[in-house]
């Protein structure tokens, strides 16, 4: 499936974020690059004019990691956050360092592997060895 055509990505595209302002994190990297078809939602880190356009339409929460604040959006199926997991680089440097995917940024396949490498999640270490897989086979 093209990746502007994906369920989630239709949602996170109808909020019209100004794209140098959020950054996708999470799985949603692994989706962009044809690693996986299906993950659960999208987390996009936003600063700025995309953090104030999330915060207009639902009031922000604790972020499960305790670390800042979310927005829960489309039942869960976008998460918008002010800044991403406990050590982990700024929103700024984040959404810098983004990695276009059909003009959506998103952040780079080493970075999500360092984050899913140090999680104890089952699903999280299962990411980790297919994006080593993607990045040693590209």
């Amino acid at each position: 499936m093209e990746l502007r055509r994906h369920p989630l990505v239709v949602k996170l595209l109808s909020l019209h974020l100004p794209a140098t302002d959020y950054v996708v994190a999470g799985s949603g990297a692994l989706l962009a690059h044809g690693i996986r078809d299906q993950i659960g939602d999208l987390d996009v880190v936003a600063r700025g004019a995309a953090w104030k356009t999330a915060e207009a339409l639902a009031d922000p929460v604790p972020a499960p990691s305790w670390h800042g604040r979310m927005v829960l959006l489309f039942g869960g199926d976008i998460e918008v956050f002010d800044r991403w997991l406990p050590g982990t680089p700024e929103p700024d440097v984040l959404i810098e360092g983004a990695e276009w995917v059909s003009g959506i940024p998103f952040c780079p396949l080493s970075q999500i592997l360092l984050w899913k490498e140090r999680s104890i999640r089952p699903k999280d270490q299962a990411d980790a060895r297919l994006i080593k897989d993607f990045l040693r086979r590209s």
